[in-house]
Order: C-alpha cells, then sequence, then structure tokens
C-alpha cells in the first residue's frame, strides 16, 4: 500500500500554484511539525469558552455580545481601551484567530497577549497592549512591535535562526532591534495587515508570533513569562471597532502521534491544489477520510 501510494503521489503532476497579490508568503518561515500538526487539525467548534472575551476584563468603553466572540469598542474620544480573553493558558502551544475589519482600526490597533494585570483603559491615544511590562502586542497599521511601553521594531523583519532546548526554530529580528524608540515611527513602510490575523502562543517555549495570510512570520516576542496564565488581548481608540476572537487549536507539550505527522506528511505531498482529491488515492476509504482538509 505505501508503495502504490508513494507512485501516486509523486507520479502525479501537482497543480501550479495559485497566484496571490499578498505580500506575506514572501516573508513565511518555516513551521515546526507541532505547529504544522495543528495548522491541518480540525478547528475547534464554535461556543468553546476559550473563544470568549471577558466581561469581567475590558475597559468600560468596549461593549461584548451576548456570545462573548464579538467586542465593540463605543465612540470615546481620549481614552486607550483594552480588553482580553476570558480564559487564559500557561502551557501548550495555542492558536486564536482574530478578525478584525481594516477600516475600523484607526490608530493603535494592538493585537497579542497579555498577563492577567495588564492596564485595560488610559487616559490618551497609546498602544496599550504593549504598553507596559504584563502585555505584548504587534500594532498593525505601523507593523510595530510594542512591550514596556516602548517599540521594538517593525515586525516581520529580518530572519534568524535560533535554538531553544534543542528545537531549531525561526525568529523574527526587528529592523530596528538595536534602537528602541518611544513613538509610532515608521523606519520602513509598513505592510497592510487584512482582517484575519492568528495569534500563535507557544506557553511551553515562552514565545509568540502571528499567523497572516496563511504565512507563519516567524517570532515575534520570546521570553515570556512561564507559569503565567497568558491572554490573547487587543487595545483601541476607534469608535466602532470591532474585534471577533476564536480559539482555533492547541497541543501540551508531548511531541505530535505518528498518525498526525502521517496525515500531514501525505498532504504535504499532494499540495494545496489537490486537497480534495484523497478519494482518488490507493488507500481504504477510512483513511481517505481521515485526510480530507480540516473545516
Amino acid at each position: 500500500m505505501g508503495l502504490k501510494l508513494s507512485v501516486w503521489l509523486y507520479g502525479s503532476k501537482a497543480d501550479s500554484p495559485l497566484s496571490s497579490s499578498s505580500t506575506f508568503p514572501a516573508l513565511a518561515v518555516p513551521t515546526c511539525s507541532r505547529l504544522s500538526v495543528i495548522l491541518h487539525s480540525t478547528p475547534v467548534g464554535p461556543g468553546d469558552d476559550r473563544s470568549h472575551w471577558s466581561f469581567s476584563h475590558c475597559s468600560p468603553h468596549f461593549l461584548i455580545s451576548a456570545c462573548q466572540e464579538k467586542v465593540t469598542r463605543t465612540p470615546v474620544e481620549q481614552s486607550s481601551d483594552g480588553v482580553r480573553a476570558e480564559r487564559g493558558v500557561r502551557s501548550g502551544l495555542h492558536l486564536w484567530e482574530m478578525l478584525w475589519n481594516p477600516t475600523h482600526r484607526g490608530s493603535h490597533a494592538v493585537i497579542g497577549i497579555s498577563s492577567q494585570n495588564c492596564p485595560l483603559q488610559a487616559s490618551g491615544y497609546k498602544a496599550l497592549v504593549g504598553g507596559d511590562t504584563q502585555s505584548w502586542g504587534w500594532e498593525l497599521g505601523t507593523n510595530q512591535l510594542w512591550h514596556g511601553g516602548r517599540t521594538l521594531g517593525m515586525y516581520p523583519g529580518e530572519k534568524k535562526k535560533c535554538h531553544s532546548q534543542g528545537a531549531e526554530f525561526v525568529e523574527s529580528q526587528p529592523f530596528t532591534s538595536s534602537h528602541i524608540q518611544t513613538g509610532l515611527e515608521t523606519p520602513a513602510s509598513p505592510l497592510p495587515v487584512p482582517e484575519r490575523v492568528v495569534l500563535v502562543l507557544d506557553a511551553d517555549a515562552g514565545t509568540l508570533g502571528y499567523i497572516v495570510d496563511g504565512c507563519f512570520l516567524g517570532v515575534a516576542f520570546k521570553d515570556l513569562p512561564r507559569e503565567v496564565d497568558l491572554f490573547p488581548a487587543v487595545s483601541s481608540v476607534r469608535g466602532g471597532a470591532t474585534v471577533r476572537l476564536r480559539y482555533l487549536n492547541g497541543a501540551e507539550r508531548d511531541p505530535p502521534a505518528l498518525m498526525a505527522l502521517s496525515r500531514l506528511s501525505i498532504r504535504q505531498s499532494l499540495g494545496k491544489q489537490r486537497q480534495n482529491l484523497t478519494d482518488r488515492l490507493p488507500l481504504p476509504p477510512i483513511l481517505q477520510r481521515y485526510l480530507l482538509p480540516s473545516q
């Protein structure tokens, strides 16, 4: 069976990749097997409480929907407002999807993570998430990374290979990592970030990265605190800004199962243009169904 499968996979000509006007595919970095398996797994169903914004931990200028998956900022001047998720994590690798219409962001539109002690309202206009030592954020309009009330450079930046506990990963080095700034300056032209952004939090490794246009852009922040609950968070200064939160999937520290790695390998060999052709594989029907794309 394995020989027949190999002949089918590598003997059939894959379709040419889809053309894209997005800049992000050229900036993508390789993903580890653990993250790749999660990305090819079925997302968690709707209604999961890890997809909920917190009624108790949000600025009074944010309104949370009845389902708790959508939050909207009311029109208030001279105020920076934040909100975090209801549930945090302190271990494992986790992915959350955030949907934020680019035309409803305004300035200081930040997405990232925070601890329980991050302030969620402040006077004036500022990057609230990333504005203190208890939060880390990516300002979408300028592409600047924020932590400790300072910018750490633009993201994505130059790529650098790093090693952590025997595992190799690719870190996105900010363009201005050696020059810390205190304002919303843009040393290089920022890239327009689309509506959908995925947060990639590895609480075991202490890293945070982002996925845009289906492309993992590398590690944005490292050395995050261990054994501390970390929550997805956003901050905004624009009236009418609406952000949707959805928990996609996660995995604990254990390595991926062999079955999941085999599924990943076959799907990667199929390529994006042949994902729905699993019924043509020389496999039993139950395995063909197992290889179908996740919804």
